[in-house]
């Protein structure tokens, strides 16, 4: 019993966030130093790399080769060069029958890895099979190669005569090269061939680079269906009884069948769908009459969507009428389009949204408020500059030529901006040490960082969870909150990895990062915190909560689906998993999470009602006497009530000053109840949807509880979001906020003791009561201070 008391601490404390001490900018010019808690910038302007550790790596370009002699068998010669540094080898692509080919490539080795002190370049012939393949040689010492750290200027490549075996020169052949030694900030590393991925063959090689990704613009496709006229019927004794179903893509919404059967039908109903430039998809319009069981197809039209206008507010765009292709009734299938008609025609308002922020990830960790217009775009607040270092201690997801192994790669996701770094293969503690930076409009968004396995490296892997499916596996991920950041320090803390599977909980491995909020106007900052979170067409006509559901889903699939064209691709299980696409869905574990949530917030006031019990019980009699007395003083000085409130929080805000958070938040098991989750909860979590259950009804009354639960789950979780709001007014999680609610509470204390309590009311009853024409469609400035205050959301698996 008390080694297992022993080893449940020890777990718990593996769950949390550890500081880390990397040689940061210690090395790279222009850095920073430490500071009590972490780093503090010593210079605005610092290097792109200060937040990383600096790596060495050996470059070598091969450029291209000259006069290259012909094999005297063939007579053609089918050159590729091949850079060898002890164990590690690297070849390039190669030509056929070319003896002056071009490659310009460039091959990275790691300085840690070489054990070796030459630097061999050989020039091979492809055709050859036999050893005689060799064309020749140049060699270089590891001691002669020079170092070039940026920013000075680019080691230019030079002409090197190719040795035989002997090491004599040849008398034909020449081959381009640059060799250097040099850091991950050069220019070369993101495009290089890299060491680590030497055992990676064929079109995985290509998956392991780093990458920068940009999500597609995204626009609401507002279409306003007015009405149609001449609508025929294929029974001419019967009125038509339609209804109009408009598809872009894969999505497909309709109006609602038009209530008097007419043909002029009339139905002014807004389908809103999700569009994403460059605009591939057409919108298709069809018409159909009701008969019966079946729907008969009217007319039809297909309309580019860069036809439509955009629209910056809300002022209306101008309505047009279509004329629809229909076809004549009664006639043969094959000969329908020999009887085409024009006479239908449908009146529609259509236009582009460019005044709303397209939403593809939840509100609670949103990472841009930006609208889709770039005229309606603000200037930046910030930057924010993050260090992916290493990871440490990742378990194996995958077993290869019978061998565990991970190949991880981290990704990082704020606004439209997606990074990716390299792949680094067969390892377990991988080291990046990559610097990424994305410009700030709201400080009150979350940035978003997973690392994965890749899976896709061309090889015979195999995931040890069992499935048969080929896909990235979830490694895990970490949420940062930049309000929650004091501005100008580098945060360096090593963040666990948490993944959440049918078995448990577990601890899959840490991520270290160096994270800093740069702050470019502090006015501009405090201003925002009184301003909506979106753009003003959010608030002035917004959506249902099932169209933003809806047009969500839309606006993920859609950005999986482009992010999944690049090159190397960053996969839809990635994509979804960034974007949390199953937040919605059922879970007993996230119901007593938010149920417990609640519990803690509404915990003060419970406590408050029981001290009051004790008051008035007299269980203390000195602290009964206390109460007495301040509450007699409150009766004979009315208008020292309110002064007394705000004071009072004024002083608590600065006694919590002293126990205000030193790191940013992290995934928190406990809040996240998942370290308490049942297994046959947890198989219920993890279950398809629909349910795999084999029983008709139990499937039928399964499904049914998991879809009311979720959106009961959304609603508990919302008014938890509310309650730990009103909390970090004064916990100083977000510094800047809990700055200025303290300052307005003493200046509210202070107004409040100098004015008359009757002004007061007079004024607030007036303002309460005032004509709706005085009344802004756009929320208060309370309102939206409120709004922007941290949950503790962010930490929740």
């Amino acid at each position: 019993m008390g080694s297992q008391a022993a080893s449940k601490p020890k777990e718990q404390d593996d769950y949390k966030l550890k500081d880390t001490k990397p040689e940061l900018g210690e090395k790279w010019p222009h850095g920073g130093q430490r500071g009590g808690s972490g780093w503090i910038a010593t210079d605005r302007a610092t290097s792109t790399y200060d937040l990383v550790e600096q790596m060495f790596y050996l470059y070598v370009r091969v450029a291209k080769a000259k006069d290259l002699p012909p094999n005297p068998v063939t007579g053609n010669c089918d050159p590729y060069v091949e850079v060898k540094v002890g164990n590690y080898k690297g070849k390039t692509r190669h030509f056929e029958k070319k003896s002056n080919p071009e490659w310009n490539q460039v091959f990275a080795f790691s300085k840690e890895k070489i054990q070796s002190s030459i630097v061999e370049v050989f020039v091979r012939d492809k055709e050859m099979v036999s050893r005689d393949d060799y064309i020749g040689k140049v060699e270089f010492d590891m001691h002669e190669v020079p170092t070039r750290v940026p920013p000075d200027s680019p080691l230019a490549p030079q002409w090197y005569r190719l040795e035989d075996r002997r090491g004599e020169k040849k008398v034909k052949g020449e081959v381009m090269l640059a060799v250097w030694m040099g850091t991950q900030a050069d220019e070369a590393f993101p495009d290089a061939w890299h060491s680590d991925a030497a055992s990676v063959k064929g079109e995985g090689v290509y998956s392991i680079r780093s990458k920068v990704y940009v999500s597609p613009k995204l626009w609401y496709l507002r279409v306003n269906v007015i009405e149609a006229q001449d609508v025929e019927s294929s029974d001419k004794s019967q009125p038509p009884q339609v209804f109009v179903k408009a598809q872009v893509g894969n999505q497909v919404l309709k109006t609602k069948v038009c209530p008097t059967k007419t043909t002029n039908p009339l139905w002014n109903e807004d389908l809103v769908f999700v569009a994403a430039e460059p605009f591939e998809e057409q919108l298709v319009l069809t018409v159909e009459n009701k008969v019966g069981s079946k729907d008969e197809i009217v007319g039809r039209i297909s309309i580019p969507l860069n036809k439509f206008d955009k629209r910056l507010d809300h002022r209306p765009v101008h309505s047009r009428w279509f004329n629809l292709e229909s076809f004549g009734f009664g006639a043969l299938e094959g000969d329908q389009r020999h009887e085409l008609k024009f006479s239908t025609r449908i009146h529609l308002r259509v236009c582009l949204e460019g005044g709303y922020h397209v939403l593809d990830e939840s509100t609670l960790y949103i990472s841009d408020t930006k609208p889709t217009a770039r005229q309606l775009w603000k200037q930046p607040v910030g930057i924010l500059e993050v260090g992916i270092l290493s990871a440490q201690g990742l378990q194996p997801m995958k077993t290869k030529d019978g061998k565990s192994t991970t190949d991880a790669y981290c990704v990082a996701k704020y606004g439209q901006k997606w990074v990716r770094t390299r792949t680094i293969t067969d390892s377990s503690n991988p080291k990046w040490n990559e610097q990424y930076m994305w410009e700030v409009q709201d400080p009150c968004t979350v940035v978003t960082l997973g690392v994965f396995d890749n899976c896709h490296l061309g090889g015979n892997e195999k995931p040890l969870s069992g499935s048969g499916a080929k896909v990235d596996s979830k490694i895990g991920k970490v949420r940062i909150r930049l309000s929650t950041l004091i501005m100008d320090k580098i945060y360096t803390n090593s963040y666990p990895l948490l993944v959440l599977r049918p078995s448990g909980l577990k601890k899959t491995g840490e991520l270290q990062l160096a994270v800093r909020f740069t702050c470019l106007s502090l006015a501009h900052i405090l201003y925002l915190y009184w301003q909506p979170l979106l753009p003003k067409m959010h608030y002035q006509h917004p959506f249902t909560v099932n169209q933003l559901d809806s047009l969500r889903f839309q606006a993920m699939n859609i950005v999986a689906v482009r992010l999944g064209r690049a090159e190397p691709p960053l996969r839809k299980e990635v994509v979804e998993y960034m974007l949390d696409v199953d937040s919605h869905m059922w879970s007993l574990r996230r119901s007593k999470a938010n149920f417990f949530r609640v519990v803690s917030v509404f915990s003060g006031a419970i406590a408050m009602s029981k001290w009051l019990e004790e008051v008035k019980k007299w269980k203390n009699p000195a602290t009964s006497i206390l109460v007495h007395i301040l509450f007699f003083i409150l009766i004979s000085y009315p208008e020292l009530v309110l002064p007394t409130i705000f004071l009072y929080m004024f002083v608590i805000g600065l006694w919590n000053f002293r126990f205000r958070p030193r790191h940013p938040p992290h995934m928190d098991t406990k809040l996240s109840w998942a370290e308490a989750a049942q297994p046959d909860e947890l198989d219920e979590e993890f279950d398809t949807f629909p349910t795999s259950k084999a029983q008709d009804v139990v499937k039928m009354r399964y499904d049914r509880l998991r879809s009311v639960a979720g959106r009961i789950q959304t609603v508990i979780g919302d008014i938890a979001t509310q309650g730990e709001r009103f909390q970090a007014l004064l916990s100083w999680r977000d510094p800047r906020a809990t700055c200025l609610f303290v300052m307005f509470c003493l200046v509210a204390a202070v107004a409040l003791y100098v004015t008359p309590f009757k002004v007061i009311a007079a004024l607030v009853g007036v303002y309460w009561l005032r004509h709706p024409r005085f009344r802004s469609k756009l929320p208060s400035a309370p309102s939206n201070f409120f709004r922007r205050l941290p949950s503790r959301a962010d930490t929740m698996l």
